[in-house]
């Protein structure tokens, strides 16, 4: 049987909307598993004043769909206008987030907006409005990586005898590593391709251009707790020769002596140190001889297939995360060894460079020559201020949505709430 061109057409486009809508059914799931059986309180509190309730997220979450797709695309009237200033990004400040509607009132603001989303999604020819889609199933999965931090947050936070036995981790085998401060990969001089022009590259991502860089090295792998237990050994907290001047500032105000989720037990040793700010990311650094990557090294190391002269969306390839690959999603409920994903390796053998923990590097974020903002100004636009530094590479809590070679997170290099590590190059 022979298909024409035009239903040739209308299979691709169905099968499109097909796998957009299971996308968002699968990621809607995942991340209310995020609230079973969560109380009220946990709900409504405020871990940090950097970041909203876990509950605000849940909200803005719905508003954002209902914003863009229901009244902007479908021309349909607020639903809840009631809910407009609360969960707004630039609606109320964040301490004054904390007086939320209840979970069950919560869900069913998201489920309601959802069964009209959905309904819209299945009339409409997606061929125009296919980006803006995947922006917003990228939108969900950041918010929950952001709930799934804060609740972190909040159970770090509880007395010791209420806290999770940190010392347990799941069955998880890995080979033993070699001296890992020694283990770094020379990548040879020349151009490569750094961005997306995907319809999932988000605004930030574009456009994709060609960077030429001087030969370099990087570390196979991330920084382990086991390696940075010696900078901490060391008096490294207490050493202003390994700190900037910024960083030294910073420490003084923080009093801080080690990372935010420290485990100093020899069953996390091969582990990456997470909850590390920029600012302790370059002190380690810098106290072993080394400096942090820039974000076109990195995405380099991690990305470029130098024998086929071509970027990959993924170290491993083009095919899509699996467990197999590396630890995301909230496969586990923790970090994983950073030896332990050999079939995530990049074309350069960079081990670990999607998901268990973001890495610092030494960029400011900015946007590419040709930058365009999408969907609205605010988006990334507003972070071009020489105020945050670059992470690549995702954490165990990223949704596959937002796992990538190319995609682009951003914090002020102060910030150690988030599940951040790093490693060197030089």
């Amino acid at each position: 049987m022979v298909i024409s061109q035009s239903n040739q057409s209308s299979l691709k486009k169905s099968s499109i909307k097909e796998n957009l809508i299971h996308a968002f059914v699968e990621c809607r799931a995942k991340t209310l598993e995020l609230f079973q059986n969560m109380d009220e309180a946990t709900f409504c509190r405020q871990a940090h004043p950097d970041f909203s309730p876990v509950g605000w997220h849940l909200g803005h979450i719905g508003y954002t769909e209902s914003l863009w797709i229901l009244q902007r695309t479908a021309a349909l009237p607020c639903l809840f206008p009631q809910y407009r200033k609360l969960y707004a990004a630039d609606g109320l400040p964040k301490n004054q987030r904390v007086k939320l509607p209840s979970l069950k009132q919560t869900r069913h603001y998201l489920d309601t907006i959802r069964d009209k989303v959905l309904n819209h999604m299945e009339k409409t020819d997606l061929e125009h409005q296919e980006g803006l889609w995947r922006f917003l199933l990228q939108h969900e999965s950041q918010h929950s990586e952001t709930i799934s931090f804060v609740l972190e947050l909040i159970k770090f936070q509880l007395s010791e005898d209420e806290k999770e036995n940190s010392s347990h981790l799941s069955n998880f085998s890995s080979p033993l590593l070699p001296n890992p401060l020694n283990e770094m990969i020379q990548i040879p001089e020349g151009e490569f391709e750094m961005g997306s022009n995907s319809l999932d590259a988000l605004d930030n991502e574009r456009p994709r251009h060609k960077v030429y860089l001087d030969t370099y090295s990087i570390d196979r792998y991330p920084v382990t707790c086991k390696q940075y237990r010696v900078f901490i050994e060391a008096g490294g907290y207490k050493n202003a020769q390994w700190w900037s001047e910024a960083g030294w500032e910073w420490l003084y105000k923080e009093q801080v002596t080690q990372p935010l989720y420290w485990q100093d037990n020899p069953a996390w040793y091969n582990h990456p140190v997470s909850g590390v700010s920029w600012y302790e990311a370059e002190a380690y650094a810098k106290f072993v001889g080394k400096r942090l990557p820039t974000e076109a090294e990195w995405e380099k190391a991690a990305s470029w297939d130098e024998k086929l002269k071509c970027r990959r969306i993924y170290p491993w390839g083009d095919k899509q995360p699996t467990p197999e690959n590396c630890n995301y999603s909230n496969i586990h409920n923790h970090t994983t060894p950073v030896n332990a994903y050999p079939a995530g390796k990049s074309a350069y053998g960079l081990y670990d460079t999607l998901g268990n923990v973001w890495e610092w590097t030494a960029s400011w974020f900015d946007g590419y020559q040709g930058f365009q903002h999408y969907p609205y100004k605010g988006y990334s636009q507003v972070y071009f201020d020489n105020q945050h530094r670059v992470l690549k590479g995702g954490s165990k809590a990223t949704r596959a949505w937002a796992l990538r070679c190319s995609f682009r997170n951003w914090y002020h290099p102060g910030v150690r709430q988030i599940f951040a590590g790093f490693r060197c190059a030089a």
